[in-house]
């Protein structure tokens, strides 16, 4: 979404309490167990594990975890069965958003969503209504004080990442995502730490928000993401930075 690593930031902040770093294992575990089940155990075949896996190591999930995870997935161990389903619509001041879930039961997860953006004054729209406004990319953050941004454009341009921007303590890189594994590895042999890294989906334009509009949007954003069956909400709303800070608090 519009100021990426600036949100990310907020939410790895907040993210260090017990009760949301079980929701993100849970969500996490989902992930795995879609993956495994779609391509199989070996993450060295299957780049959506090998993602997936990589996401839940940043949140710290234990090996174990990761290993029983994927043992759901190809069948070795018994496990829910999920789907993976993708929400559409329109939050206040017109911001479109995409809301992926992983769940067992959409008869529960649709009203679930619909009565949190009903609340926001938002709306669900029909599949496809919004989703022409997002394409899939990887994101790398990286913070300023691990490499400097002549490294960084070096990587890019070795591995055929497409952009480095600063944004304030930290660099952007992003890329077509058959280039995000490659960028990946390049960055750590390179012995560059991002803050964070994945796949996501980045807004072709951008809708700004203040004052009521940007507060209801932020509290529809976290409600959303609080769901279990909810993995990732993506939107092309943007919003100061520092009444970004000043709202998160």
């Amino acid at each position: 979404m519009a100021g990426h690593s600036h949100w990310a930031r907020i939410k790895r902040a907040k993210s260090v309490t017990d009760a949301r770093r079980g929701r993100a294992w849970s969500r996490l575990s989902r992930g795995i167990i879609v993956a495994a089940r779609a391509g199989g155990g070996d993450p060295d075949s299957n780049l959506a594990l090998r993602y997936a896996i990589d996401a839940a190591r940043a949140e710290n999930m234990p090996k174990d975890t990761i290993e029983r995870a994927i043992k759901k997935g190809t069948g070795e161990l018994g496990g829910v069965s999920y789907e993976e389903v993708v929400y559409e619509g329109y939050g206040p001041g017109g911001a479109a958003f995409l809301c992926q879930a992983l769940t067992d039961n959409r008869t529960r997860t649709a009203p679930e969503i619909r009565k949190i953006l009903e609340r926001s004054g938002g709306n669900l729209g029909a599949s496809g209504s919004v989703s022409r406004l997002f394409t899939k990319r990887g994101i790398i953050v990286v913070p300023a004080a691990a490499a400097s941004e002549d490294k960084l454009t070096e990587i890019a341009l070795d591995t055929g990442a497409d952009d480095v921007k600063r944004d304030g303590d930290v660099f952007e890189l992003s890329c077509e995502p058959g280039v995000y594994a490659a960028l990946q590895q390049a960055l750590q042999a390179a012995k560059v730490t991002p803050e964070s890294a994945g796949l996501s989906m980045v807004p072709s334009l951008t809708v700004p928000l203040t004052g009521e509009n940007a507060q209801r949007m932020m509290k529809l954003v976290e409600e959303l993401e609080e769901l279990d069956d909810v993995q990732n909400v993506y939107s092309n709303f943007e919003i100061a930075a520092d009444e970004m800070e000043r709202l998160a608090g």
